[in-house]
């Protein structure tokens, strides 16, 4: 068997400037952590926006902190189609030819320009373990889910320096399809 990583799986979830998160939240505002991720430094935060598109909402999507330059909004298809937002895959912060997004929140709405995305399927290594699992930061890799629903997940993503702690990210709707949870392993196929 090769190197296993832990799964975690990524639901709906924005990335806020100070900017929008002043205007979503009122003058001055900073988020309050509510639950360490395993990423160091990252949190869920206690606030929460809706997300609208040209076909509905979604209700009550978590703010992740700390704040970024930019803000992003990480959308499964299923949720993407749900509001009807067509979202490209793209690596988290490359933003480029991306389709923009209203959210609401309770002291203001902001409509940004671009920024929603299908979050890449990626897994976080520090060096130390990147080298343990022979690969290099920015490679691309497979991962092998075993199970009654196995299968292979192609174009992942590998992200890794200080600060990274082993883990791979999947969205809702990869996680569903292969019958994972959160911490069971996946294994990095080079």
């Amino acid at each position: 068997m090769g190197y296993m990583v832990p799964v975690g799986i990524s639901n709906k979830h924005l990335h806020v400037s100070q900017e929008d998160l002043e205007k979503l939240f009122g003058p001055g505002f900073e988020l309050h952590p509510s639950k360490d991720l395993k990423q160091p430094g990252q949190y869920a935060a206690e606030e929460k926006v809706d997300i609208v598109g040209p076909k509905g909402s979604l209700k009550g999507v978590r703010v992740l902190g700390p704040v970024r330059p930019q803000t992003q909004v990480e959308l499964a298809f299923t949720d993407a189609r749900t509001i009807g937002v067509s979202v490209p895959v793209k690596e988290s912060g490359k933003l480029d030819s991306t389709p923009g997004i209203r959210l609401v929140g309770p002291a203001g709405t902001v409509d940004i320009p671009a920024g929603a995305i299908a979050a890449l399927r990626h897994v976080h290594l520090s060096p130390e373990q990147a080298k343990e699992a022979g690969v290099t930061d920015k490679q691309m890799v497979s991962l092998k889910v075993p199970g009654e629903r196995g299968l292979i997940f192609d174009n992942v993503l590998v992200r890794s320096g200080p600060g990274h702690e082993k883990e791979v990210h999947l969205d809702t709707d990869e996680a569903n399809a292969a019958g994972l949870n959160n911490g069971m392993e996946v294994e990095i196929l080079v």
